[in-house]
């Protein structure tokens, strides 16, 4: 893999800028800018779930773009996404404009993966893959812990914060241009059609892929509010929460070699059980700040794990298109949060915050019954890169 060490690397760089840093950092900063621009909850959501929005967009421009533009325009892309979204942000005065800024930086998640993909098996070979992919993936959790260290050392200057990661997000945009080639390895000759989809397995793989990215958006978006409000976490407390997050996310680099030895299925069925223990953990906040912590490791390992059978699953169904294999659950994942992060807003001003945790623990629940079952070996279908 030495000769694939520069855009491991930079691939590394761009998913924890995108996903870690542009993507999730908004959950962990939201306290701090609901209170700087007097946003309500619902508000709150509905921003939170531009980003979603935007991914899903990302998504479906890099299939119209397949083959017209190359993995490093693609990468450049997103980065320069994220660092202008969060350039956006940072000079935010109101909700629309906080808006804009988000789901600009949201962009740059759904822009990130399928190039990464491309541009790994145009430069590695079919033994490297699978090592090279589930590092880059761990770049997620990297940015989330970067972000968590950050928020401490900065102690609640959000736009000084953003300011930091537009300026990171400039120099990894400028690292792509030079790591990624301008040409991808077209193996695949099928064009997409809709029949497509109608492939067995397909329907409950994006139904479950769809209830699971609404389930985590509890968290994901709210996780901090809710640590804020019902345990009374500071800044400061807040920010090592999202640590412990990412922390235990960093785990998920093993899910090729669980998935060896339990099962796809299996390793499915317990990373959604564990989306469902922490979301509901957060319930018991109040009574001790450990099991807020404890909620938001599980939570972390788990979703990682997850998203990362949700891509196994998806390359099985299509082993033709492995690009589809990817872009399909991970599509279907941000639609769920589209929908959840709005939704989560709305119930949990309606009904309080144990109702709302509980009802979006319970979808995951219904995932974990109508993830598709069976699979095949994981080190021969990993091809893929990032995270939903």
């Amino acid at each position: 893999m030495k000769r694939g060490i520069n855009l491991v690397l930079a691939a590394f760089a761009l998913t924890a800028l995108s996903y870690g840093l542009a993507r999730f950092a908004y959950g962990l900063l939201l306290p701090q800018i609901r209170q700087d621009l007097a946003l309500s909850v619902s508000a709150a959501g509905w921003i939170g779930g531009s980003a979603f929005a935007a991914y899903c967009v990302g998504i479906v421009a890099t299939f119209v773009c397949s083959g017209k533009v190359s993995p490093r325009g693609l990468t450049v892309m997103a980065g320069a996404a994220a660092a202008l979204g969060m350039g956006l942000i940072v000079l935010a005065a109101s909700g629309l404009a906080l808006g804009c800024g988000v789901a600009l930086a949201g962009l740059s998640t759904g822009l990130t993966s399928p190039p990464l993909a491309s541009a790994v098996a145009a430069r590695l070979d079919d033994a490297d893959r699978p090592r090279a992919n589930g590092f880059i993936n761990a770049g997620t959790a990297a940015g989330i812990v970067f972000s968590g260290v950050a928020a401490i050392v900065a102690a609640g200057q959000w736009r000084q914060l953003y300011a930091l990661f537009a300026l990171i997000g400039v120099g990894v945009t400028v690292w792509l241009w030079f790591a990624v080639p301008r040409r991808e390895v077209h193996d695949v000759a099928q064009n997409f059609s809709l029949p497509m989809l109608r492939r067995p397995g397909v329907l409950p793989l994006c139904v479950s892929a769809f209830l699971m990215g609404l389930a985590s958006t509890a968290i994901w978006t709210f996780g901090a509010d809710i640590l804020r409000s019902e345990a009374g976490f500071s800044d400061q407390s807040i920010a090592w929460a999202w640590i412990v997050l990412g922390a235990a996310g960093i785990s998920g680099c093993a899910t090729g070699v669980l998935t060896d030895r339990f099962g796809v299925a299996r390793m499915q069925h317990l990373a959604l059980a564990g989306i469902a223990a922490g979301t509901l953990g957060l319930v018991a906040t109040g009574a001790s700040a450990i099991y807020g912590l404890a909620a938001m490791s599980l939570f972390g390992a788990a979703y990682i794990v997850s998203s990362g059978v949700y891509l196994l699953q998806g390359i099985r169904l299509f082993p033709d298109r492995p690009d589809l294999g990817l872009g399909i659950p991970f599509l279907v994942l941000a639609l769920g949060q589209t929908a959840g992060t709005p939704i989560f807003g709305a119930v949990l001003e309606a009904t309080g915050v144990t109702v709302a945790l509980c009802v979006f623990a319970a979808a995951a629940c219904v995932a974990m019954l109508l993830s598709p079952r069976g699979g095949d070996n994981p080190r021969r279908l990993m091809c893929g890169s990032g995270m939903a």
